[in-house]
């Protein structure tokens, strides 16, 4: 019987996680995200779940309290160091200029269908980049690549100007979507008022924490700038690299005083 549940589930469509955001810092949720999601497709036997990928957005994004992208990508590669699976794309952050989501979202499928329809690693131009999951090749059908956020990124669907209506149809239709939304919210309602939403709802995956979390960056970032402590709100290895390079005008007083013995920060 369980070598038959285990051919059933190769035969599984396949699919991957998405994630955009400032990640100014990486908290713990950002991850958790990715793990209740592939805990949801996994335990239902909807989907084989092949890798998450997390796109930090450019500099040029513009928005308040956002670190350079250099730190940015060291801090989510240090909360990444435990993950066996969720990996780090600097795609987005390397480009020219500010991404739409749209954009990221097709150039990541493109590139994952195409490197499995090659013929071999020796037809690639360069190096893989590190961001690809593994054993992508095993089989040869394609990989749906979808936009995993929180419910959040949903309602700001609704807000004008925020987002093209073009791109919100191409995400929901070409990609779909994957919410985590808190205990108490009704992102069905958001679904409803909205035409392009409804019309797709279909690719919309709704999924509930049912532990709270509402540790956000934007609270780090305040708790930081006023002194106070943060520590248990996010990665040790994160936390470390604030404190070592003073980001988000963290006050000193606070700085040493949870060191080691003898250590340096």
């Amino acid at each position: 019987m369980s070598a038959f549940i285990e051919e059933t589930k190769c035969l599984l469509p396949r699919i991957a996680f998405l994630a955009c955001g400032c990640f100014s810092p990486p908290t713990p949720m950002h991850l958790r995200m990715f793990e209740i999601a592939r805990d949801h497709f996994e335990m239902n036997e909807m989907h084989k779940v092949v890798g998450g990928i997390i796109s930090p957005t450019h500099d040029s994004y513009g928005k308040k309290g956002l670190a350079p992208s250099a730190d940015r990508l060291a801090m989510v590669k240090l909360a990444l160091q435990s993950s066996t699976w969720i990996r780090l794309s600097d795609w987005e952050v390397n480009h020219p200029q500010w991404v739409r989501t749209r954009s990221v979202l097709q150039y990541h499928q493109n590139y994952m269908n195409n490197y499995v329809n090659s013929p071999g690693d020796k037809e690639q131009s360069g190096p893989l980049p590190g961001w690809l999951p593994y054993n992508l090749r095993e089989r040869k059908d394609p990989i749906q690549l979808r936009l995993l956020c929180g419910a959040d990124l949903l309602e700001s669907f609704a807000k004008p100007g925020l987002w093209a209506d073009e791109d919100i149809e191409d995400i929901v239709a070409n990609h779909g979507l994957v919410v985590i939304t808190r205990f108490g919210s009704n992102p069905e309602r958001f679904i409803f008022e909205s035409d392009i939403l409804t019309k797709y709802q279909r690719n919309i995956t709704l999924i509930t924490n049912w532990v709270p979390n509402e540790v956000s960056s934007s609270l780090v970032r305040r708790l930081l700038n006023r002194g106070q402590s943060v520590k248990y709100l996010l990665d040790d290895l994160v936390l470390e690299y604030i404190k070592r390079t003073g980001l988000y005008n963290m006050k000193s007083s606070r700085v040493t005083q949870d060191a080691p013995h003898g250590g340096e920060l």
